[in-house]
Parts: C-alpha cells; sequence; structure tokens
C-alpha cells in the first residue's frame, strides 16, 4: 500500500512539473512574439517619421490627408480579424496578422517621434516596461483571483473610450489629463489580469495548433496593454518638441 501510495504520488509530481514546464515554454514564446511585434512596432514607427520629416508634403500626406483615418483605424481591423477569426485561421496565418498588424501600429504612432522629444521617449518607454514587467510577474504568481477586478476594469476601459470620444469635440485639457491618469490605472490593472488570464487558460493537452494561436492571442492581449500604457504615460509625463 505504502508502495502503491508512493508511486502515485511520484507519477502526480512528475505530471505537475511537466505541466509546469510547458506553461512556462507557452508563457515565454507569448513574451517573445510580444517583445518581437514591439520591435516592429518602433522601427516602423521611427522610420515612418523620419520620412514624414523629410518633407512636408511627406507630412501632410501620412499626418494631414484621408490617408491619416486609414492609418489610424487599420491596426483595428487587424485586432477585430484576429479576435473573431482566430478560429477559422491557421496558426500561420494569425501569426503573419500579428506580424503586419505591428506594423501597421507602427505607422499609426509614428506621430509621437514628432510630437514628443527622444528622449522623453525613451525614458517612458523604459518606465512602461518596468511597471507592466511588475504587474506581469504578479498577475502570474499571485493566487488571488483577479477576474472581478478584470471585468471592474474592462467596463472602466469602456468608459474611458467613451470619454476619449467626448473630449475629442471638447478639448479640455482637465479631461485629458484625467483620461490618462486613468488610464494607466486600468492598464496597469489590465496587465495582470490579462497575465493571469493568459496563464489559467493553457492546458497541456491542448493540441500544438491550439497552443500556438492561443500563443499568437495572449501576445496580442499584452502588446496591447503595454502600447496603451505607454501611451498613457506620455501623455502625463512625455515632453513635447
Amino acid at each position: 500500500m505504502a508502495q502503491y501510495e508512493r508511486e502515485t504520488l511520484r507519477a502526480r509530481t512528475g505530471s505537475a512539473a511537466a505541466i509546469d514546464e510547458g506553461l512556462r515554454s507557452y508563457m515565454l514564446r507569448i513574451y517573445n512574439y510580444m517583445g518581437a511585434g514591439l520591435v516592429i512596432t518602433g522601427a516602423v514607427a521611427w522610420f515612418t517619421s523620419q520620412w514624414a520629416m523629410s518633407s512636408e508634403a511627406n507630412a501632410e500626406l501620412l499626418y494631414a490627408s484621408p490617408l491619416a483615418w486609414v492609418i489610424m483605424l487599420s491596426p483595428l481591423a487587424f485586432v477585430l480579424v484576429l479576435s473573431f477569426g482566430i478560429n477559422k485561421l491557421s496558426a500561420g496565418t494569425a501569426q503573419l496578422l500579428f506580424w503586419a498588424f505591428a506594423a501597421v501600429m507602427g505607422l499609426s504612432l509614428s506621430s509621437i517621434f514628432l510630437v514628443y522629444t527622444g528622449a522623453s521617449i525613451a525614458k517612458v518607454f523604459f518606465i512602461s516596461a518596468a511597471t507592466f514587467g511588475a504587474m506581469s510577474v504578479y498577475g502570474y504568481t499571485t493566487k488571488r483571483d483577479l477576474t472581478g477586478i478584470g471585468n471592474f476594469l474592462i467596463m472602466g476601459l469602456i468608459g474611458l473610450i467613451i470619454a476619449w470620444l467626448v473630449n475629442m469635440f471638447l478639448q479640455s485639457s482637465g479631461l485629458d489629463f484625467a483620461i490618462s491618469a486613468i488610464g494607466v490605472l486600468i492598464f496597469v490593472g489590465l496587465t495582470a489580469y490579462d497575465t493571469q488570464k493568459i496563464k489559467e487558460s493553457y492546458s497541456a493537452g491542448f493540441g500544438s495548433e491550439v497552443l500556438a494561436k492561443g500563443a499568437i492571442m495572449g501576445a496580442l492581449s499584452l502588446y496591447l496593454d503595454f502600447i496603451n500604457l505607454f501611451l498613457m504615460l506620455l501623455r502625463l509625463f512625455g515632453n513635447r518638441n
């Protein structure tokens, strides 16, 4: 009997270790996708800004013509396609769409290099990275269920979007500051919530195709948390040109 219990415990321990190893590999793949996406976004944004600053005609084409709306709304289209079509897409196609989304996002964000100084962009980026990293580690390691907090933050995000749309017409500097400050809190919380949700969605029984698509969607979720946290902090602490 004692031998049977020892063998059962050993089997359970080995199974748990295999799951932990698989989860670590899965999370590492997600962070690698996210990091590569940020590199693509940053590179495209910088090179696009340099092209725009090379002539007034280029700047007007990108930021003062109907093309500006296409560039601004294109990332949303990619997010919707990935979010609602992921079950119909192959993992390879989903990955290509993620890279394309990161590049288009770079086009959309290129104007920050015209608005803010390079030093302040770098400073805010590292602040964002440190904050994101700390909250993602918290979300991964905490035993507390963050579901209730996450649902509250999602409702807050909807309210934030409505306030941002209203302020497009009001142009209130006070409301803009409030939106940025509240936005930082929301995306800090969502980073922890999304990390925990991604961790809990993992199963060692999933096939390689399902895990590959899950990693892409997890990377997309954390990428959006990081980018929005960065933009909110930049609006609060960025030094304008």
